[in-house]
């Protein structure tokens, strides 16, 4: 047997292979004092999943929180799945007002699961519930990880491998990113995949069937595990090819029936992006689908996750990716490639053992330090991503124009219309009714909060705002920092 992946009962892992002496400290004696005992504790190896989600959880909250504070919003995600989960908090339909007046969101994207935030939202009604929720999300995938990586690799190389996963530069991109229904599939995929490196094909099923309430490309995802557990166990249990059944079903109902009966246009806005503009010939540059690629699995694996079937389940994103014609799909920026951080990296942890107890010296020398080198590498290219801000004094202070553009923004009261673009609109959705700048459908909301951008003056977007609603007459209520606000005092 491969004593890589030789652990103890009790899940700790035994020798380390190239070393021979065991990783797990021995147990602590009668004589020891209780301070040591406990100090013994919160060292063994079975905690260590747990502190590093623990520990990673804070640093994905406190960049949240502080992007947040500073109105360094980057899309109107974070906005939209506001409108949503507000919605469902208060039992009503997850109407998102800036993808149209009255849209309902479900003939947008199919992601349900946002429904179970909807007490937390109702308890804490702030956009910050949510980013809370996506930084509990994210640790928490570390878990399974984490537990894996060390159950077949042993502690040291286990931890190397659980931190790496958690600072890869996917976790990373996704974080920056505001808040994302895939906050959910990345947990579900890696404890789904955890269960199938124990060989436990049915817990793995049935982590990887909520998928499919995720996002509506997600059930074919929810199919390639139930296809991997075919692949491993070569025989056709029940409980995978259910899924596999379920998960491609799944997608095709909901693509060709749910979404549609819930879309306005009836029917699913987002076919139009894929193929080369109506062709059937990929649009994606050769060099940038190897770009990508080779950022999903160099710096994460060192290659030796194309050793594993897991990567299997990696193809359906990254198929959906590349056979669309939207550039912004293809490169490693965004939340896109999140849910491919937790396939790759338990691919290296499937493959490892092997690589270690093969017959070529130089692939088991290079197994031998791959981790340390992943982990080398993780925490270079923090240096240049978003965690590196943690460690900048200036990413605790608020900047005064932000502290003066959050009190302009406070004085839209409660329940009003609003017509709102990136930067003010998170501020406002959790209490007023928000429209995106220029869909409004006609209706002259009674505010308007914009950025300023290029230079342009309050009195320039004050003659915009003339230009879009000629019916009615708006006055300046103040700008601050690069947030003006106009209010309208009478329809002509």
């Amino acid at each position: 047997m491969d004593t890589a992946a030789a652990t103890a009962a009790d899940g700790r892992p035994g020798p380390t292979p190239g070393t021979g002496s065991a990783t797990a400290s021995a147990p602590a004696t009668g004589t020891a004092t209780a301070p040591a005992s406990r100090l013994a504790a919160l060292r063994a190896p079975r905690l260590d999943p747990y502190w590093t989600a623990g520990f990673f959880f804070l640093a994905f909250a406190v960049l949240s929180f502080w992007r947040y504070r500073t109105l360094s919003t980057i899309s109107w995600d974070l906005g939209i799945f506001e409108q949503a989960i507000r919605g469902y908090a208060h039992l009503q339909a997850p109407v998102v007002d800036l993808k149209g007046p009255g849209t309902n969101i479900l003939g947008d994207h199919f992601s349900p699961i946002l429904v179970l935030l909807a007490p937390f939202y109702r308890l804490l009604p702030s956009p910050l519930t949510l980013l809370t929720a996506q930084a509990a999300l994210f640790a928490l995938s570390a878990i399974p990880v984490t537990r894996a990586a060390a159950h077949r690799l042993g502690r040291r190389r286990g931890l190397a491998v659980g931190l790496s996963y958690s600072l890869s530069w996917g976790i990373q991109r996704a974080v920056d990113f505001d808040f994302h229904e895939i906050a959910f599939a990345v947990p579900l995929i890696a404890f789904a995949l955890e269960a199938a490196l124990r060989g436990r094909w049915n817990t793995a099923v049935c982590w990887a069937a909520p998928l499919i309430l995720v996002k509506e490309d997600l059930g074919v995802t929810a199919a390639a595990i139930g296809a991997l557990a075919l692949i491993r166990t070569r025989r056709a249990g029940p409980l995978p090819v259910a899924l596999v059944a379920v998960g491609i079903t799944a997608t095709a109902v909901v693509l060709g029936l749910v979404i549609p009966a819930f879309n306005g246009s009836g029917s699913y806005d987002y076919w139009n992006k894929l193929g080369g503009h109506g062709n059937s010939v990929p649009a994606i540059p050769l060099d940038v689908a190897l770009r990508t690629l080779l950022w999903t699995l160099l710096p994460t694996t060192g290659l030796l996750a194309l050793r594993s079937p897991l990567l299997l389940v990696a193809a359906p994103t990254l198929g959906w990716r590349f056979l669309s014609h939207e550039p912004h799909y293809w490169g490693t920026d965004w939340h896109y490639s999140a849910v491919l951080m937790p396939v790759v990296f338990l691919a290296l942890v499937d493959a490892l053992p092997r690589a270690l107890a093969s017959r070529r010296p130089w692939l088991r020398s290079y197994a031998h330090h791959l981790p340390a080198a992943v982990l080398a590498a993780a925490l270079a290219l923090t240096t240049t991503l978003p965690l590196a801000r943690l460690t900048e004094a200036d990413t605790y202070r608020t900047p005064p124009s932000a502290t003066a553009a959050e009190r302009l923004l406070d004085r839209i009261p409660d329940g009003a219309t609003v017509e709102s673009d990136i930067r003010p609109l998170s501020r406002l959705t959790g209490r007023t009714r928000v429209y995106w700048t220029g869909d409004t459908d006609g209706l002259a909301p009674d505010y308007i909060a914009a950025q300023l951008h290029d230079d342009r003056t309050p009195e320039q977007t004050l003659a915009d705002a003339t230009a879009r609603h000629p019916r009615s007459t708006y006055v300046l209520v103040g700008a601050a920092g690069d947030v003006v606000v106009l209010h309208r005092t009478s329809a002509r």
